[in-house]
């Protein structure tokens, strides 16, 4: 009975979706998102490899993190696709989109479901061949490299094709050399930790773009289409600065429009600087003239400060809270990380969401930042305050995570005992007038670890995983590492 509700479940999904429909007849692989299915199916980059492979002609299904994990462990059923709820490990082929260092604990938890042996060393030629890609190969995979048997660093649109073709029609060996002569091929057990320069891909394939609208995605029945890839700013934080190709590559506004199809209600507008596109406003009146409701992946305050008519067109599409990044907590500090707000920019933001009623202007920012003081956060509480007088403010705050390939890379997470210290003193000095909504210290402690680790965290996260993925657990297995692992900088929690 368990197993029948579990397929239930997932035919419930399938059927509600709208879009590209799974073919059979081609090689059968499976796409896997270590995480629920309301994630990945709000997953652009997910999304479109799926659709280059359904394109060449794989039988390819798509499986998920189970939404109640701990019930479907206890269901005893082992994970299942999507499309014909066939068991994950029957299939020859996996690929594998990790976005965040968090994720690697659902990618173990999926592969244990699945029955298939953790580590690569313990697999055999009746075992499925493992390739990964995702955002975070933009930064650091390294953890999760004993886990797989190949990766495809970066933009993969245009290798993922070939690597898996030469999955299903190479030996392991033979493939392995495949892997390692495509652009961003990495193999683990030959290339150690020495990682190769990430994929680029060409503009031929571009935009990326949903293929499948589902009610059940967090972006719920939203076309996700790339306005623009790449960013030209220098944000020190962050990996996406000035990254592939030199900056943006745009999308002109007739293809936009042109891309989005009849069936999607709403359209969610991707791209790291997608604000800092110069026809967004052309684009945002284009799709609001033809009754679509809109999302956008991310605003920035000076770009809206300069064009309110952004805010105007998105409150128009349907947006009710106008959420913008200050990502850090003073002046002082946004200029040493590079971000280009200033506090006007974010008062004009303030004074712009009530003019249009916006439920709450929400504010993204960072605690921990590299030299911060308390000082820097009193600065904030005044300044949340001035900005609270005008219109009803949320601060959505996540400790800094110091990430390979950017200029912060060795600057250290601050601890988690100074974060909290600093968001009590933020939310002690914000009470009653203005909302703190932070994440997790803790678990930005392991993400700091995860993001600056290689392989033997991975190892780590196993362990961790096997005794129940509790805090405790990360930071005993995390702490039981070899001392000349470890980075001088780290902060042992």
């Amino acid at each position: 009975m368990a197993a029948w509700k579990s397929k239930q479940e997932l035919r419930e999904k399938l059927s509600s979706e709208t879009g590209c429909r799974f073919r059979e007849g081609g090689p059968r692989a499976v796409m896997l998102y270590p995480s629920p299915y309301r994630a990945g199916m709000s997953s652009l980059g997910y999304q479109w490899i799926l659709a280059q492979l359904l394109e060449a002609g794989f039988a390819v299904e798509r499986a998920f993190l189970p939404d109640d994990l701990d019930a479907w462990k206890a269901s005893k059923t082992p994970l299942l696709t999507l499309e014909t709820q066939t068991p994950v490990g029957e299939f020859p082929v996996i690929g594998v989109s990790l976005a965040y260092e968090l994720e690697l604990a659902g990618l173990i938890d999926c592969l244990k479901l699945a029955g298939i042996p953790l580590l690569r060393e313990d697999r055999n030629e009746s075992h499925p061949r493992i390739l990964l890609g995702g955002p975070l190969t933009f930064s650091n995979p390294l953890p999760a490299a004993n886990l797989v048997d190949a990766m495809l660093l970066g933009e993969a649109e245009e290798v993922v094709v070939p690597a898996v073709s030469a999955a299903f029609t190479e030996s392991r060996e033979t493939w392995l050399n495949t892997m390692q002569s495509l652009p961003g091929g990495y193999v683990p057990e030959r290339d150690g930790t020495t990682l190769p320069e990430i994929a680029k891909a060409t503009d031929s394939l571009l935009p990326a773009r949903s293929h499948i609208v589902s009610p059940h995605a967090e972006l719920s029945n939203m076309f996700l289409l790339e306005g623009e890839r790449g960013c030209h700013r220098t944000c020190t934080f962050c990996v996406m600065r000035r990254s592939t190709n030199g900056g943006m590559r745009l999308v002109p506004p007739d293809r936009v429009v042109d891309l989005v199809p009849e069936y999607a209600p709403k359209v969610g507008l991707v791209g790291a600087a997608i604000s800092d596109h110069p026809q967004l406003l052309e684009i945002l009146e284009r799709l609001v003239a033809e009754g679509k409701g809109l999302g956008i992946s991310s605003l920035r305050a000076d770009r809206v400060a300069r064009k309110p008519r952004i805010a105007e067109l998105l409150r128009q599409g349907g947006y009710r809270t106008l959420t913008v990044a200050s990502d850090a907590a003073s002046q002082r500090l946004r200029r040493s990380i590079s971000k280009g707000t200033v506090e006007r920019h974010l008062v004009e933001c303030a004074q712009i969401a009530a003019d249009n009623k916006y439920s709450v202007l929400k504010i993204y920012m960072m605690v921990g930042v590299p030299e911060e003081t308390d000082e820097d956060i009193d600065e904030l509480i005044q300044f949340t305050r001035e900005l609270a007088a005008i219109h009803k403010v949320a601060l959505g705050i996540a400790p800094f995570v110091p990430k390979r390939n950017t200029p912060l890379d060795t600057a250290g997470f601050a601890g988690i005992s100074t974060v909290e210290k600093r968001l009590s003193r933020l939310r002690k000095g914000l009470s009653g007038v203005a909302e703190v909504r932070p994440t997790s210290a803790r678990w930005a402690w392991v993400e700091a670890e995860l993001a600056q680790g290689g392989p033997e965290w991975g190892n780590a996260v196993v362990e961790a995983v096997a005794q129940g993925g509790r805090f405790s657990d990360y930071k005993r297995a995390f702490k039981a590492l070899e001392p000349k692992l470890r980075a001088p900088w780290r902060t042992v929690a």
